[in-house]
């Protein structure tokens, strides 16, 4: 990279190597052109009226990028399936969801790209909940000017990686319900599960396929679950009796159903006595009592995955234990605090 000084009116064509600002008092302070701009010919009379006979120019060598053109390249290898980006502003280019879905980051390969000098590559977490037009990275160099070699590396991490960034779209699939518990089932108590499960389903714009109800009764139980599968439920939920207690019979129930069970017991708080098995590759929810009175547990971590058609296993229940303790605050602001944060 070379810099020289030229006259404005030979600088048409020429990259311009620092902001250049304009000042009009008690109205305009700011750069009307950036470093980088490439110099057009209706730019020289708005240079010559705020005092640029000169200007300070940057010449590219030969296997040089500009940063501008590497934040193209790199946005364009890193947004992946319902990903889009804009830019460059200022050398950074931002990516942007299609459609509503999860955010899958490929933190390997996001880590890889970091690791490269002069490479920037932040984004939102992995499986993160997203809406349309949601902001979910920004990517760019930090010089002005960067080797190809250095774009390149970057772009061969992301071919050979295959995907970085992508948003998944939720599939339609309608939940089944059968709440235990001799109190609900016997009419001793109104069923406050229902309801609680209901509203997290049509956050994600899903229906419920229909509720049923079991005593703690291990073959009630594990009849009602079959039998939601077999009327085309895409997921089900048992809630209730799924501590240790005698009468609580749940997860027993699951597991007479023939489901792979792949976890009793999660790391996440609340939602310990968390129970996922899938039967006839139908994910299978053993909701513990905690899901009816705390706005959100380990259901509201793991529902999303599930409903873009994730097949979780014992490893990714394991994960959560990062980022699993939920902090109680008085005011929920899920999903934009810690809670979950490491899965």
């Amino acid at each position: 990279m070379k810099l020289q000084t030229v006259e404005v009116q030979n600088s048409v064509g020429k990259m311009i190597c620092h902001d250049i600002t304009k000042v009009t008092r008690g109205e305009f302070k700011d750069a009307i052109f950036r470093k980088g701009h490439i110099v057009q010919p209706d730019d020289i009379p708005v240079l010559l009226k705020i005092g640029k006979e000169n200007l300070y120019i940057m010449e590219l060598d030969s296997g040089d990028i500009h940063e501008d053109i590497a934040g193209i390249r790199l946005g364009t290898a890193v947004a992946g399936n319902g990903i889009y980006w804009r830019g460059p502003k200022e050398s950074k280019v931002s990516l942007y969801a299609e459609y509503d879905g999860l955010l899958k980051i490929n933190v390997d390969a996001l880590e890889a790209i970091n690791d490269l000098p002069d490479v920037i590559l932040s984004t939102l977490h992995n499986n993160s909940v997203v809406k349309k037009d949601d902001l979910l990275a920004g990517t760019k160099v930090i010089p002005l000017v960067v080797p190809e070699e250095t774009v390149a590396a970057a772009e061969n991490i992301c071919r050979e990686a295959g995907w970085v960034t992508e948003v998944v779209p939720f599939k339609s699939l309608k939940a089944g319900l059968v709440i235990t518990g001799n109190e609900v089932y016997k009419q001793r108590i109104r069923d406050g599960f229902g309801p609680v499960i209901k509203e997290k389903m049509q956050v994600f714009g899903q229906d419920v396929l229909r509720i049923d109800y079991a005593p703690d009764d291990c073959e009630d139980i594990s009849s009602k679950i079959k039998k939601m599968v077999d009327d085309g439920a895409g997921l089900v939920m048992v809630t209730g009796g799924m501590s240790v207690d005698p009468d609580d019979v749940t997860p027993k129930a699951i597991s007479l159903t023939g489901a792979e069970v792949i976890r009793y017991g999660a790391p996440v708080m609340p939602g310990a006595m968390f129970m996922l098995a899938y039967l006839n590759n139908v994910p299978v929810m053993g909701v513990p009592a905690c899901g009816m009175f705390f706005k959100t547990t380990i259901v509201d971590i793991l529902l999303p995955r599930i409903l873009v058609g994730e097949r979780l296993t014992k490893r990714d229940i394991t994960l959560l234990g990062h980022g699993g303790l939920c902090r109680g605050c008085e005011t929920c602001r899920f999903p934009n605090c810690t809670f979950g944060i490491g899965h």
